[in-house]
């Protein structure tokens, strides 16, 4: 029985260390985030990541209700231009879950009946890093960047993708605007 809880312990802490994100920003410190109200997508940039239109269009779209939400306006003259820049790559997590029921643990040591591999998982997935830029219109500098890594939904199914993009886009964003330190 233990064991049992021990293997569904060992479940959800693999599969929830995938679905989480690790969300960091960075800030031009003598900028005045309060003067930018407005906002356009920075096109030349956009079209040179490397995705899919559509999963560009998803984040775009994200990325601009969390503005929206933040009180921002879509502008032709905007105070800040988005810009978004994205990188990929495989990841591969090995876990030896046995947790010393071998050499004198809970129940013995069986090498006949566990085998080498016992306890052993190997889980592979893509991570995904998604850089939001907010750069600044008028001065045509970086004012803020917020950059969020964690692992990408590839099962195929749209709704589940379109949601961690949101759950992306809303990570990166809570950090915005920067809580600058006197």
């Amino acid at each position: 029985m233990k064991v049992l809880k021990l293997a569904s312990l060992v479940l959800v802490f693999l599969i929830t260390s995938c679905n989480s994100i690790k969300v960091v920003a960075d800030y031009e410190s003598t900028t005045d985030f309060t003067q930018y109200k407005t906002f356009a997508f920075y096109k030349k940039g956009i079209d040179k990541a490397e995705i899919s239109d559509l999963d560009k269009r998803r984040i775009l779209k994200a990325v601009e209700a969390e503005l929206m939400a933040k009180g921002f306006t879509k502008s032709e003259n905007p105070d800040v231009l988005v810009n978004i820049f994205t990188k990929s790559r495989r990841k591969v997590d090995i876990n030896n879950n046995n947790f010393g029921f071998g050499y004198g643990g809970y129940y013995g040591w069986y090498p006949w009946y566990y085998g080498p591999n016992y306890g052993t998982t190997i889980s592979e997935y893509t991570e995904g890093t998604l850089f939001i830029d907010l750069i600044d219109a008028n001065k045509k500098e970086l004012a803020w960047q917020g950059i969020g890594s964690g692992g990408l939904s590839t099962s195929g199914n749209v709704a589940k993708k379109e949601a961690r993009i949101k759950e992306f886009v809303a990570q990166i964003m809570a950090q915005y605007p920067p809580v600058v330190a006197p």
